[in-house]
């Protein structure tokens, strides 16, 4: 374990230079004092590593050390040649450059195991895209990708599901994901995580503003709340609704628990879109208590329920209520 957790401070070192003490402790789930010790004894196996202390201090290999990466074991050798299917690759346009990285990975393995990793390369391929999932619209990544490595905002129009025209946005971006075959741009709106279909994505210009990101959150903070609110939401109503302008504060009040894409009261137009989620179809009755200033464009079934409660309580009021009520919704006796 030791050995394998000084070759990992020695490649984190080499890669991300000056790393503090604490970070590698937690990457490595360890003391900051065992650190230290391992620092120690990299030093003594004539490492050229030190530590600086103080506000911006860190472990730091000195300018200009390299290191072969020969202390790969055999199953680490063999994971790096389990490839995801070329797609993603070729979206991000490097799919040259991945043959080429495999290959000089290939060429530095210690000999025993390459023969491994190439049987590993031509028998094991994951595929992350789902059958019968119809043609994909192509999707274009490089103005998302500059924007995620330039680390500058972004201004999209986008358009969501359900709507007509896309929206504008501006948007500070932690990264791109690809779920399922489907790639995601990650990024604060306003402060808060939300997650972007790439395909989606109507045009995409970079800002001269640099990025603001929530301090300490990274790419995979960012993923795993979206992800985990989505994975929530899997057996919820969602509902696409457009709103009278004049009504918006009492709405936002009203809705606030279901509401997971709130009123853009951005224009001047006299309806706003919004979106909200329910546990059940019949939930989406709550939407009642707003009259004709909440339309229900979709889903579908989300319409006919509304229609039929609407229908239900015409009847009620015409006198046409259930056996045994009076007129007036009365109990005979």
């Amino acid at each position: 374990m030791k050995s394998g957790r000084l070759l990992s401070i020695l490649l984190l070192l080499q890669t991300r230079g000056r790393v503090p003490a604490p970070e590698l402790a937690d990457r490595l789930e360890v003391s900051v004092r065992t650190i230290y010790r391992d620092v120690e004894a990299l030093s003594a196996a004539g490492v050229p590593v030190y530590a600086e202390r103080g506000r911006h201090g860190g472990i730091e290999l000195l300018a200009g050390f390299r290191t072969d990466v020969t202390g790969l074991t055999a199953d680490e050798s063999r994971a790096l040649f389990i490839l995801a299917a070329q797609g993603a690759h070729a979206a991000l346009g490097l799919d040259a450059a991945l043959g080429s990285a495999l290959r000089k990975v290939m060429a530095a393995l210690p000999a025993p195991h390459r023969p491994a990793a190439e049987v590993t390369s031509r028998r094991i391929l994951v595929d992350a895209t789902r059958w019968k999932t119809g043609p994909q619209q192509a999707v274009d990544l490089e103005v998302l990708q500059d924007a995620v490595f330039s680390d500058r905002r972004l201004g999209l129009r986008y358009r969501h599901s359900g709507d007509r025209e896309p929206r504008t946005y501006t948007v500070d971006p932690y990264g791109l994901v690809a779920k399922a075959g489907v790639w995601y741009l990650v990024a604060d709106r306003r402060g808060r995580p939300r997650l972007f279909r790439a395909d989606r994505v109507h045009s995409a210009r970079l800002l001269d503003e640099p990025v603001r990101r929530r301090p300490g959150v990274e790419l995979n903070d960012a993923w795993e709340v979206l992800r985990r609110r989505v994975e929530e939401r899997d057996d919820e109503i969602e509902v696409t609704v457009r709103v009278r302008r004049d009504l918006l504060d009492l709405f936002r009040r009203m809705a606030a628990a279901q509401l997971t894409e709130p009123p853009d009261d951005g224009g001047e137009s006299e309806w706003v879109r919004a979106r909200l989620a329910y546990p059940t179809l019949r939930a989406v009755r709550q939407l009642l208590a707003f009259s004709e200033r909440v339309e229900v464009l979709d889903p579908p079934e989300a319409r006919a329920e509304l229609l039929t409660a609407a229908r239900s309580v015409a009847a009620l009021y015409r006198g046409e209520g259930s056996a045994g009520d009076g007129p007036a919704g009365t109990r005979q006796g």
